[in-house]
C-alpha cells in the first residue's frame, strides 16, 4: 500500500530532538515550522541558524522557518510532531488546542510520564486536543548524532497504521530508518522507564563497579520495563526492540544521555538539587522515576527492584552503594519471574 508522506509538517519543541527533526523534515523537502515556547530564543535561532542552547555546533538551514506563535506555527499543517518535555507539555499542548485544526494528527516524540496524573504524553495530547489519530515516535536517537548526519533507527507505534506509515514516509531519510509498530502503550512506556534505568546505570559508572554490574542492571532492567508494561496492557516484546532494548542501550552508555549524566554524578557523591542546576537539558529520567512512585502511580505490587532504589537515592537519601546492598542481597529467584510469556 502506497502511503503519501506529509507535506506541512509543525514540530512543537525547540530543544535538541525537535530541532532535529526539523532539520530532517526540511531536507526530505517537507514545509516545516519549529515552534519555540521562548520569543528571546527564536531572535537566536533566526539570527544564529544554529540552536546554541540545545544543538550546539549544528547549522540550520536558513529557510527553517521557527516562531513562537501557535496559529503561525500550525497553519496549514497536516502533521504534528510534538517534542516537549513531560512536565511542560500540557501547558504547551493547551496552546495549540485552538490553533492546531481537529483533524490533524500528532505524533509525540517525548520520553516521560506526568507525575501529578501518571499519564503518558500521548494520552496528555489526546485529554488536551481531544480524540484524533496519534502517534508514538521512539527509539535509540541522540539528537547529537542524528543531527549530524549518523545513521540511526526508530520506530513510529499506533494504532492507526495509516498514520504510523505515512509518519514513516515522512521522517524517513538517508540517516533515519523508521520502522513501524503497532504497540503505541509499550513504545511509549519504553521510552519513559528506560530513563529510569540508565540513573541506575550511571550510578553504578560513577561508583566505579565495573561492565558487569552495568551489564547486569540493564539486562534486569528490561525485565523490569517489561513487566510495568505487560501490567499496562503492553507487549513485553515491544521491550525487546527498539523502543525499549534499543533506546535503554544507547541511553545506558551514551556520553550524551542526561540521565546517565544524572547517575554518574549521583555516584560521585553531588546532590541531586545541585545536578539538575548545572543542567541545559532536561533528564526525564527523574521525573519519571517521582511519577512512579508517586500518589497516582501505578507500579504497587510489579517487581521493580531497580526502579525502587533509584527512588530510594534520589528522593529518600539512600546511600547509592547500600542500594547495590540491597539489590545483590534480595531473596534469589528465577530470571524471568513474573513476567508472563517469557
Amino acid at each position: 500500500m502506497t502511503v503519501r508522506p506529509h507535506r506541512r509538517v509543525v514540530v512543537i519543541g525547540d530543544g535538541g530532538w525537535g530541532t532535529t527533526l526539523a532539520m530532517l523534515l526540511h531536507g526530505n523537502g517537507v514545509k516545516v515550522a519549529l515552534w519555540s515556547a521562548f520569543n528571546e530564543h527564536v531572535e537566536e535561532l533566526r539570527k544564529h541558524h544554529e540552536n546554541r542552547r540545545y544543538l550546539p555546533g549544528v547549522k540550520l538551514p536558513p529557510e527553517l522557518f521557527v516562531t513562537a506563535d501557535a496559529f503561525e506555527a500550525a497553519r496549514g499543517a497536516e502533521l504534528a510532531i510534538s517534542v516537549v518535555p513531560t512536565q511542560f507539555l500540557r501547558k504547551v499542548a493547551e496552546k495549540f488546542e485552538d490553533a492546531l485544526e481537529g483533524e490533524v494528527p500528532v505524533v509525540s516524540a517525548t520520553k516521560g510520564i506526568e507525575i501529578e496524573t501518571f499519564k503518558t504524553p500521548s494520552e496528555i495530547l489526546t485529554e488536551v486536543l481531544g480524540k484524533r489519530p496519534i502517534a508514538v515516535l521512539s527509539g535509540p536517537s541522540h539528537a547529537e548524532e542524528v543531527a549530524v548526519g549518523l545513521p540511526a533507527s526508530v520506530v513510529v507505534a499506533s494504532l492507526d497504521e495509516n498514520l504510523a506509515r505515512a509518519a514513516q514516509a515522512t521522517l524517513s531519510c538517508d540517516c533515519l530508518r523508521i520502522y513501524t509498530h503497532k504497540d503505541p502503550k509499550g513504545a511509549e512506556l519504553g521510552g519513559a522507564l528506560k530513563n529510569v534505568i540508565a540513573i541506575a546505570a550511571g550510578t553504578a559508572d560513577g561508583l566505579g563497579l565495573g561492565d558487569n554490574a552495568k551489564a547486569a542492571l540493564i539486562t534486569r532492567g528490561i525485565v523490569e520495563m517489561a513487566r510495568f508494561g505487560q501490567a499496562h496492557g503492553a507487549r513485553s516484546s515491544t521491550f525487546f526492540g527498539l523502543a525499549g532494548l534499543g533506546d535503554l542501550a544507547t541511553t545506558c552508555y551514551s556520553r550524551h544521555s542526561q540521565n546517565r549524566h544524572v547517575g554518574e554524578q549521583i555516584g560521585r557523591g553531588k546532590k541531586l538539587e545541585q545536578i539538575l542546576s548545572e543542567m541545559q537539558m532536561v533528564a526525564e529520567g527523574v521525573w519519571t522515576t517521582r511519577a512512579l512512585f508517586g500518589p497516582e502511580s501505578e507500579a504497587r505490587g510489579i517487581p521493580m527492584p531497580i526502579a525502587e532504589q533509584v527512588n530510594a537515592v534520589l528522593f529518600e537519601g539512600q546511600d547509592p552503594r547500600k542500594a547495590v546492598s540491597e539489590l545483590m542481597g534480595r531473596e534469589l529467584a528465577g530470571e524471568m519471574d513474573g513476567l508472563g510469556g517469557a
